[in-house]
């Protein structure tokens, strides 16, 4: 019997990180393409053009919250695997 509730505890942890680590990680991949894009566009005009010298922007600083959200999302995604593998053990 404990090991269906490490089953189910485990598929609920994985399925919630699976639609929980999406937006971030979306979002994540915009902002990295937008910095492309100016990094192109700085180079095109040959020079900087925003943020101060060596300053950090708040896209960087969007960029490492959502960072941080989707390794936690994939840290708890990581114990739904260890639970379901833990049930089976016990299976």
């Amino acid at each position: 019997m404990s090991n269906i509730i490490l089953w189910v505890v485990g598929v609920a942890l994985v399925g919630i990180t699976a639609w929980r680590v999406r937006a971030p990680f979306a979002r994540l991949n915009e902002l990295d393409q937008l910095a492309e894009n100016a990094r192109r566009y700085e180079s095109w005009r040959g020079g900087h053009t925003s943020g101060g010298p060596g300053g950090r922007t708040g896209a960087d600083e969007m960029r490492d919250m959502l960072r941080r959200q989707v390794y936690m999302w994939v840290g708890a995604g990581i114990v739904g695997i260890v639970l379901i593998l833990a049930g089976f053990a016990l299976h």
